[in-house]
C-alpha cells in the first residue's frame, strides 16, 4: 500500500489500521524504548505522552495516571479500543489544552515529525509543575542513511520527510524553551531481536565508549528551569539535619554552635551508634543545654554503620528537606545554606557535596582515600551519565517526600552499602532526579579518627558499583 508522504496527518490516518494488532518485527525496537522509559516511572506518578499513536508505550509503563494525545483521530480511536484504561485525546502538540499538570512527559520519536519543535517545547510548560521531568527519545542522526535504505528495500515503512536533529540541536531547543537538560544517553546498536546477539550488542557493547556513539536511539532528560528568587524559597521549607555520630564526643557541641538557621525551621537529629567514648553522654548533655534555643532530637541506633544511622534519623525526621552532616565536621556546617538554596530553588532534586573542587586541608584526606574517591567518581560518571566529582562526601540532601519514595526502591539495588551514600545516589537516579553537586572546603578533623576502613569498605563499595552496573547500565 502506498502512503501519502506529503501530508503527515493523512499519512498517520492511513497507517492507523495496521496498529490494531501488536507490532511484528519492529516490536523489539519499540519495546526497548518502552522498557527504558518505564525504568524511570514510579507507580505513584502521572504520565503524559505527546504523540502517543496507538498507545502501546503508555500501556507498557506502570504509573498511577496515564494520558495520551495525538493529532490523528484514527490512531486515538484504536488506542481507546485497545487500552480502555488509559485516557486518550485527539489534540495537536502545538496547542495543548489539558487542565492538569503531569509528573512525567514523554515525547517518543515525535520531534522528527514536528513543524516547529521549539513551539511544542514551549507548550509543555502548560502541563508542567516545577518538578516535572521530560523524556525525549529520537533517532541518532547518524542512522539517517541506514533508515532511508531500509525504507528503500522495504524493511521499514516509508515515512514523511523528518527533522534529523543532533543531540546538541535538541538540547539547545530545550534550553531556549526554558528547560534544563540534566542527562543525555544513547542506547541500542542492533535493532533486531536475534537471541544472544541482541543481548551482547545492546545490553553490553552499546554501553561502552566508542560503540555507544553509533547507538540508534538517543534520550534527553530535562525539567523546567527554576525561575525562583531567594525571597521565594528562603523560608519556604523546614529542614531536618541528621548527624550520625560514632566516637565524636569532642565535636557535638560545635555541631550545634556552628549550624546556621536553615529555611523556616531547623530540626537537629543526633544518631549515636556504638561509640566507645563518651559521645552518647555528650549528646544527651548538649540536647539539654540547648533545648530552649534549638529543636534537638537524639536517638541511639540499634544496628551498625552510617547507613543504618542515616535511615534511623531520616525515619524520625519531620522537616521538608533532609540533610546529612557528618559529626566529624570535616564538611563545615556553615556550608549547609548552599545545599538548602540548591534544592529549595529547584535547581536540583538531590544535592551531593563535593570535596574534590577546592584545595583541602593538608591532612583532611589520606592519599589512598583520595585515589579511591577519584576512582569511584569516574565509575559514577560512567554509570549515571553525568559528571561526578565526589561520591563519598557525607553531606547529601533530599526532600523527605522523595526519600520515602526512594525507600521503596532500596531492594532493587540491594542492602550492602555501609555508608548509605550509594543507596541515596542510586535511588535518586532511579527516581529520575536531577543530581547536582555543591563544592565544599574539606577540613581536617579537630577531634577523633576516621571510622572508615580503606580496604574493607573499598571492596564493599566496588562490589556495590558492580552490582549497580547491572541495575543501571546494563539493562
Amino acid at each position: 500500500m502506498d502512503y501519502p508522504l506529503n501530508n503527515k496527518k493523512e499519512y498517520f490516518e492511513k497507517i492507523a489500521p495496521k496498529r490494531k494488532k501488536p507490532r511484528g518485527v519492529s516490536a523489539y525496537y519499540w519495546n526497548e524504548i518502552t522498557n527504558y522509559c518505564d525504568y524511570f516511572v514510579q507507580d505513584d506518578i502521572s504520565v503524559l505522552e505527546i504523540g502517543c499513536g496507538a498507545g502501546e508505550l503508555l500501556d507498557g509503563i506502570h504509573a498511577k495516571h496515564k494520558v495520551g494525545i495525538d493529532f490523528s483521530p484514527a490512531m486515538i480511536a484504536i488506542a481507546k479500543e485497545r487500552f480502555p484504561g488509559i485516557d486518550f485525546h485527539v489534540m495537536e502538540a502545538e496547542h495543548l489544552q489539558l487542565n492538569e499538570k503531569f509528573d512525567l512527559i514523554i515525547l517518543s520519536n515525535l520531534i522528527g515529525h514536528l513543524d516547529d519543535v521549539q513551539e511544542v517545547f514551549k507548550q509543555l510548560h502548560k502541563v508542567c509543575h516545577s518538578q516535572t521531568k521530560i523524556i525525549i527519545t529520537y533517532y541518532n542522526y547518524l542512522w539517517e542513511p541506514v533508515l532511508k535504505f531500509a525504507e528503500f528495500v522495504g524493511l521499514k515503512t516509508h515515512t514523511p520527510i523528518q527533522n534529523w536533529l543532533s543531540l546538541a540541536d535538541i538540547n539547545n531547543l530545550l534550553y531556549v524553551s526554558g528547560f534544563d537538560v540534566y542527562r543525555n544517553t544513547k542506547r541500542m546498536i542492533f535493532p533486531f531481536s536475534i537471541p544472544l546477539l541482541k543481548g551482547v550488542l545492546n545490553r553490553f557493547l552499546a554501553k561502552l565508549p566508542f560503540f555507544r556513539f553509533f547507538s540508534i536511539n538517543i534520550y534527553t532528560f530535562a525539567k523546567p528551569m527554576s525561575t525562583l528568587s531567594p525571597s521565594d524559597y528562603s523560608d519556604k521549607y523546614s529542614v531536618s539535619v541528621i548527624i550520625p555520630a560514632r566516637n565524636e564526643s569532642g565535636n557535638i557541641e560545635n555541631a550545634i554552635l556552628r549550624l546556621p538557621k536553615l529555611g523556616s525551621h531547623t530540626e537537629v537529629i543526633f544518631v549515636e551508634g556504638n561509640s566507645t567514648d563518651y559521645t552518647w553522654n555528650e549528646i544527651q548533655k548538649i540536647a539539654k543545654k540547648y533545648a530552649s534555643t534549638h529543636d534537638i532530637k537524639i536517638i541511639q541506633q540499634s544496628g551498625k554503620g552510617k547507613a543504618d544511622a542515616v535511615r534511623k534519623g531520616f525515619g524520625m525526621a519531620t522537616g521538608d528537606i533532609l540533610m546529612i552532616l557528618d559529626a566529624d565536621l570535616t564538611v563545615p556546617p556553615e556550608d549547609l545554606p548552599k545545599f538548602y538554596d540548591a534544592i529549595a530553588s529547584g535547581k536540583g532534586d538531590f544535592v551531593n557535596g563535593s570535596r574534590m573542587v577546592y584545595p583541602m586541608d593538608k591532612d583532611a584526606m589520606r592519599f589512598l582515600n583520595l585515589l579511591g574517591n577519584k576512582f569511584f567518581s569516574s565509575a559514577f560518571t560512567w554509570l549515571l551519565e553525568q559528571k561526578f566529582k565526589d561520591t563519598l562526601c557525607g553531606t547529601k540532601v533530599i526532600f523527605r517526600k522523595d526519600y520515602h519514595r526512594l525507600v521503596k526502591n532500596q531492594s532493587y539495588f540491594g542492602d550492602f552499602d555501609p555508608f548509605g551514600d550509594y543507596d541515596l545516589i542510586f535511588g535518586a537516579y532511579k527516581l529520575n532526579h536531577k543530581i547536582v553537586e555543591i563544592p565544599i572546603r574539606y577540613k581536617e578533623r579537630t577531634y577523633g579518627t576516621t571510622n572508615i576502613s580503606r580496604f574493607k569498605h573499598g571492596l564493599i563499595l566496588l562490589r556495590m558499583c558492580i552490582f549497580a552496573a547491572r541495575k543501571i547500565k546494563f539493562i
